[in-house]
């Protein structure tokens, strides 16, 4: 079979971006194939009311050290550096400043217990205190950490991420949606041209798409874990390891809506609650970001799931209950539906971002591994520290590109056209 490129990188999100980026101007030939109908995977920017809004990620974690930040600025994008509001109630409302020290007091001890836990059962909610106050407040942070329950989670798995983030996040007005998206090179790439097989048999790839049959001598995957192990990408069966490895690396879940604040309003801008500290389901809303006359609704976990199941009139409802209880009944006429994101019941990501199974933080490191110097994997899911970011996603896709260039070197030139 004729061989069509040198390498096809599957999937446009940040590590797409981030394997093209690698590729681009190095003479191999390069094809860009995306599932869906835009740039950007799990960074998704949508714009209402001339306010871009972000309903994936939406913060340059790390920042100092993150990817995002030199590409931003190099495109003229605005960065803004102030700290974000998390961890301070907005005027103390349903969570006395008292309790917010005790809360915190009890999120640094689970924390320093999470080591002996990890030697050990490796389920981080093994490191709660028995007769802790604040469960509920612990529960809720970890589920949007990890898009997961705390039951779930790999302690080694938390303090990798845990010691290597500075904690620091910024972010860009104009969306890291927006942002990804514009940071493509100018590769062939075809949107809403999902791969749904990949061949290894023969001396090149043979990756089936709606649009026929491709050959590529390289491949790189990019697509989420719950996609691999969902079977949409059809896998060799010699590569029933990496399924495996990506089952023991599902998604967890975060969701968000945004509420409009129709007419004045008395809230101040860039402001932060938590729904309620008592109660792991709960929501965490940003108010006026950017001072925009909206609230980001944030739901993770199984509070999140259960919202989605739901359906997003019923998580509108939710919000609305919880910040009427916060600051009383009547802003909830001046609180309207703008805008919101179910990702797990979305076609080609099935969720956020991946967390370990207890015992399995290991896994992402054999995700990562090359096949047979023509198949190389990318995602956030892939990175060793660096997971559930889009800087994480993006540095992935480089390194899997620079594994793929060296392949390719070693066979010595481009592919005959």
């Amino acid at each position: 079979m004729t061989t069509d490129y040198d390498v096809v990188i599957v999937g446009a999100g940040a590590a797409g971006v981030g394997a093209a980026r690698r590729l681009d101007g190095t003479g191999y030939s390069v094809l860009v194939l995306e599932a869906t109908t835009r740039v950007g995977g799990r960074a998704f920017t949508q714009t209402v009311r001339d306010m871009p809004l972000d309903l994936g990620c939406g913060w340059f974690h790390s920042a100092e050290r993150n990817t995002w930040v030199p590409i931003a600025e190099a495109g003229g994008f605005a960065v803004d550096r102030r700290p974000s509001a998390w961890r301070r109630q907005y005027r103390n409302a349903g969570f006395a400043a008292a309790d917010q020290e005790a809360a915190q007091r009890e999120w640094e001890a689970w924390e320093g217990r999470l080591e002996a836990v990890a030697h050990g059962t490796d389920r981080a909610s093994d490191a709660l205190a028995p007769d802790g106050r604040w469960t509920g407040y612990l529960r809720a942070l970890v589920s949007y950490i990890s898009g997961g329950a705390i039951e779930d989670l790999s302690a080694a798995d938390y303090l990798a991420y845990d010691e290597t983030s500075s904690w620091t996040n910024w972010r860009a007005p104009a969306g890291f949606g927006t942002l990804v998206a514009a940071s493509m090179p100018a590769l062939p790439l075809r949107l809403a041209a999902p791969v749904t097989a990949i061949d290894d048999r023969g001396n090149v790839l043979r990756l089936e798409t709606r649009a026929g049959v491709l050959a590529a001598r390289t491949a790189i995957v990019t697509v989420s874990t719950a996609v691999l192990v969902s079977g949409a990408l059809r896998l060799p069966p010699s590569l029933d390891d990496r399924l495996h490895a990506a089952s023991c690396l599902p998604l967890g879940l975060a969701n968000k809506l945004f509420l409009a604040i129709d007419g004045p309003s008395s809230f101040e801008p860039e402001r932060h609650v938590i729904g309620n500290p008592h109660r792991a389901e709960t929501g965490s809303y940003y108010i006026r970001p950017f001072g925009r006359p909206v609230i980001e609704c944030f739901f993770g976990g199984p509070g999140a799931r259960a919202l989605e199941a739901a359906g997003l009139d019923a998580a509108v409802a939710f919000a609305k209950d919880e910040l009427a209880a916060l600051f009383g009944g009547d802003i909830r006429v001046s609180l309207r539906a703008l805008a919101g994101y179910m990702w797990g019941g979305a076609s080609w990501f099935g969720g956020s971002y991946s967390y370990a199974r207890p015992g399995e933080a290991g896994r992402r490191r054999e995700l990562a591994t090359p096949w047979q110097e023509r198949l190389f994997f990318a995602g956030e899911a892939t990175h060793p520290s660096d997971f559930s970011t889009a800087h994480g996603a993006f540095d992935s896709g480089a390194r899997a590109a620079e594994e793929a260039i060296a392949a390719l070197n070693r066979g010595r030139g481009a592919v005959a056209r």
